[in-house]
């Protein structure tokens, strides 16, 4: 900083006689009728001098209103320099894509409307307090997007516009639970990958590559230079951000083939023009959310997000718009079944084989080319309606004859010399690839009520020839994701290991998420041979086998928290059937059955060291109290407000009765 310094005493850079107390005011009048007059609330009366007191036209009042909701961040110049940083890429952009929905909107004469309400960065906040916050936002970022749509009571139709990974889920959220508004999703869009260095999920361990003696720090400081190659988009991988773009798309809220395009390129902003002129078209027809958002197109969305091995943190947000949308809520029991019919057909980062960046999934063809394969396959609902006015089925059928389609897969080619078929590929390449379905959800004595691993992204070294995972240890006990973190880089952690990181679900942490650990065993040279387990939750590009969403958590007296360092647990992951188990099998003087086991752990009492970080912040511990009663994480982490108030009233009458007991007394 600068040694300048404010002089209160100072004041002499403006000219104070030119101030002014008063102004004309807007020339015309408003388009006003007496029937307006006599029956209008007075807010939409007011809302027309407020209109044209930002400058709208009075003779252009009338048309349609579009409200644009986005994450946008950041302050830029007229150049598009930036003025005040954003948290993140995700956001920088999406102003972009406002611009041309509005100005679709301008040659409809309707009357666009913006609001904003940005998103913070799970990769800023990895490993520090911030990320206690992350999935608590969903919530509370949904809940504004509402009352703002609520609060703009003439809007005739909601365009949503997002791209990362809490921001996206929550603006879904807000949207779908708009049963009787037309609205369409925009998803920002992906950031590209530098055309040398890593790409921005494999730079995150540059800290514990480096403390391990496997990256120096010249090579450290430039590859974490290049990592965002360009300056708007969500991250290059099919983490959180790329997999709830691709699901919004297959739920039929977005236009086909908008996921995953490359942001602020002209093919981008011509989505978001594309998008304007559905939504128009939506109002035109009456055609409102509710017909689009179905259990049908619910159970769309999760074959598709099988088919791209997507992010597990999908399994807390597909729940959640099922919630807002007044649909089913997907089970554990529906999640296996979907995975284990849906084949894995998408190599990307970071799953691989072939770890593409999600640019050329995007060229391949994206979702409409995996759906394509799907619906050969028999998985997909194709009467569902999409924002188009079409039913999936003739969307499928455009694209498979489009030329755009070909184009697309060409250009791949051109670029960088990649086949389309080799980044999306037919179920048969897939499994000659060596493709496995995507999340297998492990129960046992350990995990009660259930536990995720992205059964793809094991190590193919570390799975036998008939596709198990297995691996029997002494656990290494850890209270939080810092002292685990500290283990790893400080050379604790050896081949072989197996790590218990607990006290990290909601209670504890807001159920952070552990990509710093996942990351830096994915990419230290003996990661692969290293199995985590966890209550907290995982990155969607978090890779290995790594263990998350253990149920109960460690602090709501789950199994977990019981362990000690020195226990013997089995882990067995079948990535073929997707099947698993995580048991407790005692200790390494005295093993026992995992029935036994089961008995030891429920006389055991928790590990005094989990508690909730004396850093957690009354809004998360708020959070996690009203979620868990509303179903906990297994049911999307919403709030299912007549539970809530059932349990308040509850609480009250208890209260209640132990005051009259006590003054009878």
């Amino acid at each position: 900083m600068s040694n300048h310094h404010l002089d209160l005493m100072e004041f002499t850079d403006t000219d104070i006689d030119a101030i002014e107390t008063k102004a004309p005011g807007p020339s015309g009048s408003l388009p006003l009728t007496d029937e307006m007059l006599r029956n209008s609330p007075s807010g939409h009366l007011f809302g027309l001098s407020q209109n044209v007191g930002m400058g709208w036209q009075p003779n252009k009042l009338n048309g349609k209103q579009v409200l644009m909701l986005s994450t946008q961040g950041g302050m830029k110049d007229q150049n598009g320099d930036p003025v005040a940083l954003g948290y993140h890429t995700g956001h920088w952009e999406v102003d972009m894509l406002m611009k041309e929905a509005a100005m679709e909107v301008h040659r409809a004469k309707g009357v666009p409307f913006s609001a904003y309400v940005s998103d913070p960065c799970d990769g800023r906040t990895q490993g520090t307090t911030g990320m206690f916050d992350s999935f608590p936002y969903r919530n509370d970022a949904a809940q504004v997007y509402r009352r703002l749509i609520r609060s703009l009571p003439t809007r005739n139709a909601v365009l949503g516009i997002a791209t990362c990974d809490k921001g996206l889920p929550a603006m879904m959220m807000a949207l779908v639970s708009m049963h009787d508004l037309p609205t369409v999703l925009i998803p920002g869009g992906v950031t590209l990958p530098p055309a040398s260095g890593e790409d921005a999920g494999k730079i995150q361990t540059i800290g514990a590559r480096y403390s391990n003696d496997e990256l120096s720090l010249k090579e450290a400081a430039e590859l974490g230079c290049r990592a965002c190659a360009t300056p708007g988009g969500g991250c290059q991988f099919l983490g959180t951000a790329a997999s709830s773009q691709v699901v919004g798309e297959a739920l039929g809220l977005s236009i086909p083939h908008a996921a995953l395009a490359p942001s602020g390129q002209d093919i981008w902003k011509e989505m978001a023009r594309k998008s304007s002129l559905a939504v128009i078209e939506m109002i035109e027809k009456k055609w409102t959310t509710k017909d689009i958002i179905t259990n049908e197109s619910i159970k769309n969305a999760m074959v598709v997000h099988a088919a791209f091995g997507g992010s597990t943190n999908l399994l807390l947000h597909i729940p959640a718009i099922a919630h807002a949308a007044g649909c089913d809520i997907p089970t554990v029991e529906d999640w296996i079944e979907v995975n284990r019919k849906t084949p894995r057909m998408v190599s990307v980062l970071p799953n691989g084989p072939d770890n593409h960046p999600t640019v050329r999934a995007y060229l391949a063809g994206g979702v409409p080319e995996v759906m394509l394969h799907l619906k050969e396959l028999g998985l997909l609902h194709l009467d569902v309606m999409t924002v188009t006015g079409k039913t999936l089925k003739e969307n499928l059928e455009w694209w498979e004859h489009s030329s755009r389609r070909a184009e697309m897969k060409q250009r791949l080619w051109d670029a960088d010399k990649v086949k389309a078929e080799e980044v999306i590929m037919s179920p048969e390449r897939a499994r000659e690839r060596g493709l496995t379905s995507t999340i297998t959800f492990p129960v046992g004595n350990l995990a009660p009520e259930g536990s995720i691993i992205k059964s793809t992204s094991i190590d193919p070294e570390v799975i036998d020839e008939d596709g198990i995972y297995y691996h029997k240890a002494k656990v290494k006990v850890f209270t939080s994701e810092r002292k685990a973190i500290e283990a790893i880089k400080s050379r604790d952690i050896q081949k072989g290991d197996m790590m218990v990181v607990t006290g990290c679900g909601p209670l504890g942490t807001g159920m952070e998420e552990t990509y710093q650990l996942t990351s830096a065993l994915k990419h230290l040279s003996y990661g692969k041979y290293v199995t985590l387990l966890t209550d907290a939750r995982f990155s969607g590009v978090s890779t290995g086998a790594c263990i998350g969403h253990i149920g109960p958590e460690g602090l709501a007296n789950g199994p977990i928290g019981k362990l000690k360092n020195g226990d013997i647990v089995e882990v067995y992951v079948d990535t073929h059937n997707l099947t698993g188990h995580l048991h407790f099998l005692g200790t390494e003087n005295h093993q026992v059955s995992p029935e036994e086991g089961s008995n030891i752990l429920k006389r055991r009492r928790q590990n005094p060291d989990i508690q909730p970080s004396e850093k957690l912040p009354d809004d998360t511990r708020l959070w996690a109290e009203l979620q868990k009663v509303s179903g906990g994480t297994w049911k999307g982490s919403v709030y299912d407000v007549d539970r809530i108030i059932e349990v308040l009233r509850a609480g009250e009458k208890a209260l209640e009765n132990e005051l009259v007991t006590v003054n009878n007394k």
